[in-house]
């Protein structure tokens, strides 16, 4: 299969650059539902823009091209160990060339392979089948909305629903919880794949295998079909929005799957995918390997053009503030949430290296008044050696959560930059020390990269591309104020309002 390569490789790039049909088309369907000039509406505009410039550019969607997962069916005949090899060529060429970026590390040392493979990465599963073509598909689940999958295991409590049993009904109070712990950090408005049944590893397959179905298909259980539609309808009366900020498209898409267990197991498990929903798949030739044709592109491309009713009134605009570092406390104490925040000059990104490095060492620079951004970028190096950036949208903050308002205090760090808000150590030190987070657009690497102007430097290499500390300047850099320096929380106050709303589910509907 000469041209199977060049196959697999080409499947990489589309999956990473261009969103399919039938998700651009929930995107569009959510963007409709929102009021406008309310925080979720401008988000999802950004959102939109971001999808179009990646297709444009052939540039990753988001930054974190996540863990390729492969599903490959083939005829009896073909090798599937060369097909494997392949595979691997494939993806070391995409991430040598800017379509993914390199995500393989080490689970003991850290060390990040360079090129995304690894033991166990990619993850690739074949299943022998009788026709005579070869159908490949790959999805690319980053690791903020991998981290909010989450698996129950009935009878359970369920925070704000109460009992859950073994039985349809307890399955929906499971999703229904599923999408409201995930709030913003998993970059909503977002699509759950839901497996039950099985055991622990089986019902995580089977859910992730869900997210393989389009948007837009009917289940052949008639049950599940009516959950499914349960879900679909009682998820977007949470109020968390797109990224958590509040509104009324929360859940994009939802697809169930169910399977046999043993009489002492029920797991109810949820593979949760941010609205960044990047998987497709090709019809090979099981003799050249060329592609015949492409999945998830059946229907009419959408295309996101802005409405003259979406532009928002000066009365209407939120405050606007420019800030360029080094900030001062004062600055930061005028803040509230909710304003919007333009940032011209430097930034500089750090993640979990460098934030678990910075709490027994001294930085590489001098921190005080600068502004740090959760952020692990897809970069390349020209032929001078000049480093570019090809991608650079944040990464969930909740992660920095043990050490952020520390390294604030100790290197006087004015701003974090990041997506999904933090916890309440931060909310204190961010109040004591004077400081705010700010909340970035997940998954709007385009959108991002294109206010970075110019790569000033690089410390801490030896951790790896994603979690190097990067110096950046960049040019209206735009984020919202989501929590202050005054003990106010949006993340906070949405949480307590959705659990409210959850909490309305919990009485009895299937029987």
């Amino acid at each position: 299969m000469e041209k199977f390569r060049d196959s697999m490789y080409d499947l990489i790039v589309e999956t990473s650059t261009n969103l399919p049909y039938d998700v651009r088309e929930a995107i569009q369907q959510a963007k409709q539902k929102e009021n406008e000039g309310t925080r979720a509406a401008l988000s999802l505009t950004t959102i939109t823009d971001n999808i179009e410039m990646a297709d444009t550019n052939v540039s990753p969607i988001c930054q974190d091209t996540g863990m390729l997962t492969f599903e490959i069916k083939v005829p009896v005949t073909i090798n599937q160990i060369k097909m494997k090899q392949e595979i691997y060529e494939a993806v070391k060429l995409a991430t040598k060339e800017g379509k993914l970026r390199p995500n393989s590390v080490d689970s003991l040392t850290g060390e990040n392979s360079g090129d995304n493979i690894g033991p166990g990465t990619p993850i690739i599963h074949f299943e022998q089948w009788e026709n005579d073509y070869i159908d490949a598909r790959l999805i690319l689940k980053g690791g903020g909305c991998e981290n909010k999958n989450i698996q129950y295991s009935l009878p359970a409590e369920i925070e704000g629903l109460g009992r859950a049993g073994r039985d349809l009904d307890g399955i929906r109070k499971c999703i229904l919880h599923s999408v409201y712990q995930a709030q913003g950090q998993g970059c909503s408005a977002g699509f759950l794949g839901v497996g039950i049944g099985g055991d622990r590893i089986s019902s995580y397959q089977l859910a992730k295998e869900q997210l393989f179905r389009d948007v837009n298909d009917l289940n052949g259980n008639e049950k599940l079909a009516e959950l499914e539609t349960y879900i679909m309808d009682k998820a977007n009366t949470l109020g968390i929005g797109t990224m958590g900020f509040g509104g009324e498209a929360t859940l994009l898409g939802c697809k169930i799957g169910a399977a046999n267990r043993l009489p002492a197991s029920f797991f109810v498990s949820v593979a949760y995918n941010c609205w960044a929903f990047r998987r497709l798949g090709v019809k090979l030739d099981s003799e050249k390997g060329d592609i015949q044709s492409w999945f998830y592109k059946e229907g009419d491309k959408v295309t996101f053009e802005t409405d003259p009713s979406e532009k928002v009134s000066e009365k209407e605009k939120p405050k606007e503030v420019v800030l360029e570092a080094p900030i001062t406390e004062e600055q930061m104490r005028e803040l509230k949430v909710g304003d919007v925040v333009v940032i011209n000059g430097m930034m500089h990104t750090g993640r979990d290296a460098i934030h678990h490095h910075l709490m027994e060492n001294d930085a590489p620079i001098d921190l005080d008044g600068q502004i740090i951004y959760h952020c692990g970028p897809v970069m390349l190096k020209d032929a001078s050696g000049e480093w570019h950036v090809k991608a650079a949208g944040p990464t969930t903050s909740i992660r920095e959560e043990p050490y952020q308002g520390d390294i604030m205090k100790k290197f006087g760090i004015r701003a974090v930059i990041g997506k999904g808000g933090m916890g309440p150590k931060t909310l204190k030190a961010l109040e004591e020390h004077g400081g705010v987070y700010l909340n970035a657009i997940g998954g709007a690497a385009q959108y991002y990269a294109d206010c970075i102007k110019k790569v000033e430097g690089v410390d801490l290499m030896e951790f790896g591309i994603p979690e190097a500390m990067w110096h950046l300047k960049v040019e209206r850099f735009t984020a919202i104020v989501t929590m202050d320096s005054h003990g106010n929380s949006l993340h906070e106050d949405v949480d307590k309002s959705s659990l409210e709303r959850l909490s309305q589910y919990k009485d009895k509907v299937f029987v």
